[in-house]
């Protein structure tokens, strides 16, 4: 107990060096947040180089299961090194029980796990790519407008017709099918799949930074690979396909391989909603 009392003592006491990176957003897992430095300076983050634009600004992000403590690592322009250790804040996730899903959508056939793993490859290529743009930091938008009902949240424990599944890796917000799908922010259509297994019709925007949307299960996508979109642009419309019980948005948001929360992300990023 002491050796813990100590230790948060210790943080409280924490304070970054006075020439480290500004950083914008709650280091915690599942969020995203913003850095700005000094122009021509090289970050990373336990290792991993993260880009950083003319400007100085770089992103990173923490994985659900993201380990407690990472080490941010500056070497300026003068080549002076800056180790800055953060202590990434623990969630809780909330359990989700949903049943009477088609038995083959929560344990495939086996004939179907090759199908799984090529989709699976696919968007893992995708989520690999480093984007030199800075559309991430461009402002965005929520990607359903209007009235909607959350009814996935990010990191929940899924319990599939009885069977503990994968956590959950985006936000469900449930809406009418046809109700118009919006790009979030700025970027470049990297995906577009007109029938996964688990979440159907799919489509993916890169923003830059590693940063990649998702939006599945739409009943129409209106764009293609390659695609420049606007934030707020339509790229589709809600939807059913894939494995869901009713019509609504899967919205998704990484940074590189790493899951983020998109309600946490849309906070950073200062997305703009009209309700009504």
């Amino acid at each position: 107990m002491r050796r813990l009392i100590a230790a948060a003592f210790a943080a409280l006491l924490f304070v970054a060096p006075a020439n480290a990176a500004e950083l914008t957003g709650p280091v915690e897992q599942g969020a995203l947040v913003f850095g700005r430095t000094l122009p021509g300076t090289s970050v990373t983050l336990d290792g991993q180089p993260v880009r950083v634009d003319e400007a100085g600004r770089f992103v990173i992000g923490f994985g659900r299961d993201a380990e407690p403590s990472v080490e941010l690592v500056e070497i300026g322009p003068d080549g002076g090194r800056v180790v800055t250790p953060l202590t990434v804040g623990a969630r809780e996730w909330d359990v989700q029980r949903i049943d009477g899903l088609p038995p083959k959508k929560v344990t495939p056939d086996p004939d179907v796990i090759a199908r799984i793993r090529a989709e699976s490859a696919a968007i893992a290529e995708v989520r690999a790519v480093d984007r030199a743009s800075d559309d991430v930091f461009a402002g965005w938008v929520h990607p359903v407008q209007g009235e909607t009902v959350v009814s996935g949240v990010f990191g929940s424990q899924r319990i599939l017709n009885g069977e503990p599944r994968s956590p959950h890796s985006g936000t469900d917000y449930a809406a009418e099918t046809g109700r118009p799908v919006l790009a979030a922010g700025p970027g470049v259509v990297s995906l577009v799949h007109d029938g996964m297994f688990f979440t159907g019709q799919t489509l993916m925007i890169d923003h830059g930074h590693g940063v990649q949307s998702v939006y599945a299960h739409l009943s129409r996508m209106d764009v293609a690979e390659g695609d420049v979109v606007a934030a707020g642009q339509k790229v589709g419309e809600v939807g059913a396909t894939g494995r869901a019980t009713g019509p609504h948005l899967h919205f998704g948001v990484s940074w590189f391989g790493n899951k983020l929360d998109p309600q946490t992300v849309l906070g950073v990023v200062g997305a703009d909603r009209q309700d009504g």
